[in-house]
């Protein structure tokens, strides 16, 4: 199974944001098990690097978090046509925009968020952390 993660899945594995980090670590681990084929956006790590510095001082703990991350989840590239078809989606937040059309291109079956209504278009379908934790532990 193959599924794209949005950006607030890892921020709350990473910065341990309670209640959020259980489900999220848990998606991670399947992931790191081979259990799960996990992806972010390219996107998605300037993103997470930007917000670390707001509570890592030090630019080698940033680092070292998205190490972390990289070693349980696979990069979805955004190239000019994915900026474009994005474009083209009806989506007041672009990084939501892009990410659903990363997802598309890498065939995934879940994006997985904690906002599920930012995401419009469900040629994708979207599900929360623990909607896919119970999904996934009932097969």
């Amino acid at each position: 199974m193959k599924v794209l993660l949005d950006t607030n899945i890892i921020l709350d594995v990473i910065l341990q944001r309670q209640p959020f980090a259980a489900p999220a670590l848990e998606i991670l681990k399947l992931s790191d098990m081979g259990k799960l084929e996990s992806y972010i956006t390219s996107n998605s790590i300037t993103d997470i690097f930007y917000v670390l510095r707001k509570y890592f001082d030090n630019v080698e703990d940033r680092k070292k978090a998205v190490r972390y991350i990289l070693q349980m989840v696979n990069i979805a590239g955004v190239t000019k046509t994915d900026i474009f078809k994005s474009l083209e989606l009806e989506y007041t937040d672009f990084e939501d925009a892009l990410q659903t059309q990363c997802a598309k291109k890498i065939k995934a079956n879940y994006i997985i968020t904690r906002n599920e209504k930012d995401f419009k278009d469900r040629s994708v379908e979207v599900i929360s952390p623990e909607r896919f934790i119970e999904m996934y532990k009932a097969k």
